[in-house]
């Protein structure tokens, strides 16, 4: 399983009024695990940063006026992620702005390269309805050390989300545990008799809070989280 944790920044908030791509991030993860395989660009965007914008990422126009534009790496980006599934907060953002980019080039857009995107954004509002969950909230919710992130850099962010990720679907990788085979004892002759196993059966409401979890998770998912599968037929 390879996955692209992916995260732009850009010019202003809307594509309507002509804004621009000015930073892309992402960083690789197969088998949920971090590779230190990365790909991180600045770009020239051709045009003003909006106040608002450049106060929360810090990117100023004079410092990008030496960066390439978006057609000059884009070859490069889309050897990177192509195949991969693409892991982004608040999808529809950054995947707008990167069809937005794209299509100016005359090319096909991302889900022709990448074709599942999960949503990080989308996922965190299903297993916690009601609270806050952008980064900084989910960072805070799960533990995980956001110190460094005094700014909204695209690098930093997509470093924290596939931490958030991890922490967020780790429940999986203990279903995966739960539900393999358990290993026979290997018992030399020398070590006598082999004592019975001892079970412990889970409670009413230990089942009810797993199969909640379930549901978030299939939800998620959009209906594919094969542990609710695996779960009904048990």
């Amino acid at each position: 399983m390879r996955q692209i944790i992916l995260d732009t920044e850009t010019t202003g908030l809307e594509i309507s009024l002509g804004h621009r791509i000015i930073e892309i991030a992402a960083v690789e993860m197969v088998n949920r695990r971090l590779t230190n395989n990365h790909f991180h660009q600045y770009l020239n965007p051709g045009r003003e940063i909006d106040q608002g914008a450049q106060q929360v990422h810090g990117i100023s126009l004079e410092f990008l006026q030496d960066k390439p534009l978006f057609k000059d790496v884009v070859q490069d980006f889309l050897d990177y992620v192509a195949g991969g599934e693409l892991v982004i907060h608040n999808a529809p953002f950054d995947v707008g702005f990167l069809n937005y980019e794209l299509g100016l080039l005359g090319m096909s857009p991302i889900q022709h390269y990448c074709p599942v995107i999960t949503d990080t954004l989308k996922m965190a509002k299903a297993l916690r309805p009601g609270q806050k969950n952008n980064l900084d909230a989910l960072c805070k919710s799960y533990q995980i050390d956001n110190s460094k992130r005094t700014l909204h850099g695209a690098l930093v962010d997509t470093e924290l989300l596939s931490e958030v990720y991890l922490a967020m679907t780790r429940g999986q990788e203990s279903l995966m545990m739960e539900s393999a085979p358990a290993q026979v004892q290997r018992v030399s002759r020398t070590q006598g008799v082999r004592q019975p196993l001892r079970v412990l059966a889970a409670a009413a409401d230990e089942l009810l809070a797993h199969q909640q979890y379930l549901e978030a998770l299939d939800k998620a998912s959009r209906g594919s989280c094969v542990w609710k599968l695996v779960s009904q037929d048990a």
